[in-house]
């Protein structure tokens, strides 16, 4: 017998089977770490289009399941080469949550963004084919870019959400003499509420440990949608109607393909197979201690269009790699599959529960907006660190200052581009990530390399 497959020692190991208590216990972790962020773009996306409640759980629950799909895949490649092996976690973006918003506030819907996500990701799945050739064109002064000014784009969201949502109003409740939930946009109990989630997030990173480290977000959000609560900004009426189980509907909302839509995710997608890369080179380094093999690269970021096309059939948003989960792995070193494949496992599980999908969509705005603004800065700083493992020299500085400032600048300009065609306002004017990423891949080629040798 091989006493050493089921003992501690396999959870440092890909392969073998760990203890149960633990890998269960392990898995959770992963699974707090990133479930917040895996819902939050469906709810904002939701909440953007304003869609009734049945299809707000419906696009949560999607969400989840095709995330746990996706992290499933990755684990167990099909036929050896549709999946990388290796020990990451997939879940839904927030580097599309810009674009996807560009793409709503132009009169789209999920089916125009499902369109887009077909064509996404065909584009990473070629890009996957082609990593060795293509990879040369996305230094880390160009992904930090991008990433940079993704953080910087999804701050005017966190805010509006911590003032309560635009056009948000509550209905007046009494909840005791001289305390109603009048709440409208910009009201002070929005802005305490938020205030109140953020600080639990931020006293959590700092000063706590272990799980609640881990879970920091996690724990702000349920410290803030109990304050929430009282005052009456919760109401769960809705969840008593959600069911205990159902599957997810295929073609619920349906496809449609928009140019200007299919051009914007095309670039995003194109960006984040690159920095696929980063994620799956940081969790072979950090937990297995090599480098991954062309095969894995390639089945990883191949799987992670193609399962983007097949997501968009469902109606889920686009999935990524998930770089917290990557941190888990480089702190731990516990890399075993059977941890990942539960944490997988509970992902489907949540998923297939809409009652789940349905509490998550009485989370109150404000309490959204104090919790995601720390994971948007976070976004933006991650770009930082990119840019910075460069020498930040006056060439670099060019294009990331110039990228960042043209992307920015015109998207928060709303009449630089009103004389153009709308579909190309859609394109490059409703958010700055599109400029930025032709702007620095642009600059990149053109100015010419400095000589480090002086």
């Amino acid at each position: 017998m091989k006493q050493c497959n089921y003992s501690r020692e396999a959870l440092f190991q890909l392969n073998g089977i760990p203890p149960l208590g633990m890998s269960i216990s392990l898995a959770l972790q992963h699974l707090v770490a990133m479930i917040v962020g895996c819902v939050t773009p469906a709810i904002i996306i939701a909440n953007a289009l304003g869609l009734p409640q049945s299809e707000r759980v419906l696009l949560i629950q999607v969400s989840l399941v095709m995330s746990a799909v996706t992290t499933l895949i990755e684990l167990f490649p099909i036929g050896g080469k549709l999946g990388s092996g290796l020990p990451v976690m997939f879940g839904i973006s927030f580097a599309y949550l810009p674009s996807m918003q560009a793409i709503v506030g132009g009169g789209g819907d999920i089916a125009t963004i499902a369109g887009a996500m077909v064509v996404g990701g065909i584009v990473a799945a070629v890009v996957g084919v082609f990593v060795k050739k293509i990879r040369r064109f996305f230094p880390p002064i160009i992904t930090g870019t991008v990433v940079f000014t993704i953080g910087l784009s999804l701050y005017p969201t966190a805010i509006n959400y911590m003032a309560g949502g635009a056009g948000n109003t509550y209905e007046v409740v009494v909840l005791r003499k001289g305390l109603t939930s009048a709440l409208v946009h910009g009201s002070w109990q929005n802005w305490a509420v938020a205030a109140f989630t953020l600080i639990v997030v931020m006293v959590m990173s700092n000063k706590g440990k272990g799980i609640c480290k881990l879970a920091a977000i996690l724990l702000g959000m349920i410290a803030g949608y109990i304050v929430a609560a009282v005052f009456g900004m919760v109401d769960l009426s809705e969840v008593r109607d959600a069911a205990w189980f159902s599957l997810p509907k295929f073609m619920h909302f349906g496809i449609k393909f928009e140019f200007s839509a299919c051009i914007a995710l095309a670039l995003l997608f194109a960006i984040n197979a690159i920095q696929a890369i980063g994620d799956l080179t940081a969790t072979t380094v950090g937990g297995l201690n090599r480098e991954p093999t062309d095969q894995e690269l390639q089945g990883g970021i191949v799987t992670y269009g193609l399962t983007n096309v097949l997501s968009a059939f469902f109606g889920s948003l686009p999935t990524a790699t998930y770089s917290q989960n990557v941190g888990i792995v480089t702190t731990n070193k516990v890399v075993n599959r059977v941890v990942f494949a539960l944490a997988g496992g509970f992902l489907l599980l949540a998923g297939l529960i809409p009652k789940f999908s349905a509490i998550l969509t009485t989370i109150p705005q404000c309490v959204l907006g104090g919790a995601t603004i720390t994971v948007f800065s976070t976004i933006a700083m991650t770009g930082m660190k990119l840019i910075a493992s460069e020498t930040i020299s006056p060439r670099n500085t060019t294009i990331v200052g110039l990228s960042a400032a043209l992307g920015v600048g015109i998207s928060q300009s709303s009449s630089a581009l009103s004389q153009f065609p709308e579909s190309i306002t859609i394109i490059f004017g409703k958010t700055p990530v599109v400029i930025a990423t032709i702007m620095a891949v642009l600059l990149n080629l053109i100015l010419p390399q400095e000589n480090t040798d002086q």
